[in-house]
């Protein structure tokens, strides 16, 4: 993926927030991490184990950040000393950014009736859903008012999409979660809401079967007839984390080039791309 220049700008100075999930350079965490410190925001990150952390920390520093975490969400006692962590630097945040999601390679595939375990489904809606839920209770202890958080879901919530299977129920229990959170947390001025991004080529995508043929399907059948630009997502992330986005919550906001809005594609270029 080719570097991209995000536009620079005074949006988010004096904020200071967390971002939870960047796995590589080629991550959407890491896009929306980049568009929020390019608009002067300070910014925290989490690790799961010491390969990630070679991955995050250059990243993390070529923005300026000295504060990397080690975290895994099934854990509490991690939990508990990621936000300890940011209440002792900074005393309070401004934003979170939560983008973590799994499932077993060996749930992403075929039949979902049949391939789906009980050990799989638990696993997926804890690590997916329920770590949102967790990680916006711990955040909104030490958030200002008037804070916001964003987490990335995907149109296989809403929609069956081949070799998705039970990531598709996790991510519909994350939209719903978004929902009452944002419920809970509104009376504060806090902001919640999910950002359903397109596919794009990161290390989750290459993990779900057909990838390839998902990819090319969305750009022949959205309305842009193009894939997803991380900077697109990015720049939707900045709306709802910063002040241009006061009065938006619960929302789960696409950005997919207006896939999800298409009920039947064009005959011509779905034909065409399918052909390759």
């Amino acid at each position: 993926m080719a570097e991209q220049n995000f536009p620079t700008g005074d949006l988010m100075k004096g904020k200071r927030g967390l971002i939870m999930g960047v796995a590589n350079k080629n991550s959407i965490a890491w896009a929306i991490a980049r568009q929020l410190a390019a608009q002067g925001a300070e910014l925290a990150f989490t690790y799961q184990g010491d390969a990630l952390l070679r991955r995050v920390g250059p990243l993390a520093e070529s923005i300026g950040s000295d504060i990397l975490v080690e975290c895994d969400v099934t854990n509490d006692d991690t939990m508990d000393n990621t936000f300890a962590t940011l209440k002792e630097k900074w005393g309070k945040i401004d934003f979170l950014v939560h983008a973590i999601a799994f499932a077993g390679k060996d749930q992403l595939a075929g039949s979902f009736v049949d391939n789906t375990t009980r050990e799989g489904f638990k696993s997926a809606l804890d690590i997916s859903a329920f770590s949102f839920v967790d990680s916006a209770r711990r955040a909104s202890e030490i958030m200002n008012d008037g804070g916001a958080m964003v987490t990335l879901t995907y149109l296989g919530s809403e929609r069956v999409v081949p070799n998705y299977n039970v990531m598709g129920v996790a991510k519909a229990a994350l939209e719903a979660c978004t929902r009452y959170i944002a419920a809970d947390l509104g009376p504060r001025g806090i902001r919640v809401n999910a950002i359903s991004a397109g596919p794009i080529k990161t290390l989750a995508a290459a993990g779900i079967g057909s990838g390839r043929h998902m990819f090319k399907f969305n750009k022949a059948a959205s309305a842009m007839q193009d894939n997803t630009d991380p900077m697109g997502v990015a720049g939707a992330a900045l709306y709802l984390l910063s002040d241009l986005g006061l009065s938006c919550t619960g929302e789960t906001h696409h950005v997919d080039g207006g896939f999800h809005a298409i009920g039947m594609p064009q005959e011509t270029p779905l034909k065409e791309a399918l052909a390759d």
